[in-house]
């Protein structure tokens, strides 16, 4: 394992409150020089520190006003690949992510609507149509106290 020096947690953490942000801009923070900054910033993503930088869009401003999330357990495991599943519920624009767990489900589906009676539609016509497919448990988000970010 790569060892991080301080320098290198304050630019991720900057990083990760906002990625727009110029190298020479991260270096004036930490006290480094901009070179200086993006060549720590480089290595920090040739080592894969930094897999990538994502735009943050705000769902309720573009239309999406109910988020949900769904455990699905598939009926029939020997019978379903699971990478076909995957890929199937991931070619589904509303299903923003899509994670393999342990427990009652098999999967845990992150799911944006524009309302519920859309939330419906996604449900009915789009996932529960899907090979494979057996139990289902919807949870709809009230509220987000704090959105996923730096370790």
């Amino acid at each position: 394992m790569t060892e991080f020096d301080e320098t290198d947690m304050a630019l991720l953490r900057l990083l990760a409150e906002d990625a727009t942000q110029s190298a020479g801009a991260l270096g004036r923070e930490v006290g480094l020089s901009q070179p200086a900054a993006w060549r720590r910033i480089k290595r920090l993503s040739d080592l894969g520190v930094i897999a990538g930088r994502r735009l943050d869009l705000d769902r309720e401003a573009l239309g999406f006003g109910v988020t949900v999330f769904l455990g699905v357990k598939l009926a029939t495991k020997g019978r379903v690949s699971l990478d076909d599943f995957e890929r199937a519920v991931s070619a589904i624009p509303e299903v923003q992510t899509v994670e393999h767990v342990l427990g009652l489900y098999d999967y845990r589906l992150r799911v944006v609507a524009r309302d519920i009676s859309d939330f419906e539609r996604v449900l009915r016509r789009r996932i529960m149509t899907m090979p494979g497919v057996g139990d289902v448990e919807a949870n709809v988000l009230l509220s987000e106290e704090r959105r996923p970010g730096p370790i």
